[in-house]
């Protein structure tokens, strides 16, 4: 099974850490989170590797080439200057990503997650990781109900961890668009899974968050 790091969004929100180096290669423990990332699939048995780049995605390039040095095998997709959001550039992807389901991870995740891939049905769209709200998303995303994901009563967060099937995307069409719709149509047709996770999970989305992650592992 092939897996594929989200890698090309601005980081505004990560500003001015981003002004001049893309989010994926801010560091912890002085490694970069990418390569945390890469890391902890590589021990799921992930060895190809997708990642998509935008924003100073050259940098990104540049650190990892072809993923030798981690002992994977890495591609890009590349998008140009303008990232084309979670499901335009997942799509953009499906190329490089087989015909089967596929691992997506967020690059600004931080979480301890096996990444072990779960036994889908053939119906089956999606299989989503479930988180507790975080304080900056108390309203939460979704909602699980004996194994299905469901849009109504949100009590969880999407963790930023997914499988996915290349259908999902049958109908999409190239271009700028989000993840959240898609999921949320399959959902209303039963056909996405998931499981609640409680175990470690961050959203490295802001300075204040990647400092106190930081403080956490000194």
């Amino acid at each position: 099974m092939k897996a594929m790091i989200l890698a090309a969004g601005r980081g505004e929100r990560m500003r001015p850490l981003t002004d001049h180096r893309p989010k994926p290669l801010l560091q912890i423990g002085g490694t970069s989170l990418i390569e945390h990332q890469i890391r902890r699939l590589k021990n799921a048995g992930y060895i190809d590797i997708v990642i998509n780049i935008a924003w100073l995605g050259e940098q990104i390039k540049q650190a990892l080439g072809d993923g030798q040095k981690l002992k994977v095998n890495i591609q890009y997709s590349d998008e140009g200057e303008t990232a084309l959001e979670t499901g335009g550039g997942i799509f953009k992807a499906l190329p490089l990503l087989g015909s089967s389901h596929f691992l997506v991870v967020n690059s600004d995740v931080w979480c301890d997650h096996p990444l072990s891939a779960p036994q889908l049905k053939t119906d089956c769209l999606a299989h989503l990781i479930l988180v507790d709200n975080p304080q900056h998303n108390s309203q939460g995303d979704f909602s699980l109900e004996n194994g299905l994901v469901k849009n109504t009563n949100p009590q969880l967060t999407f963790s930023g961890i997914g499988w996915y099937h290349p259908d999902l995307f049958a109908d999409c069409k190239p271009g700028k668009f989000l993840l959240a719709p898609l999921l949320r149509e399959a959902a209303e047709q039963n056909r996405v899974s998931g499981e609640y996770y409680q175990g470690e999970w961050q959203d490295i989305g802001t300075p204040e968050r990647l400092r106190q992650l930081q403080n956490n592992l000194i």
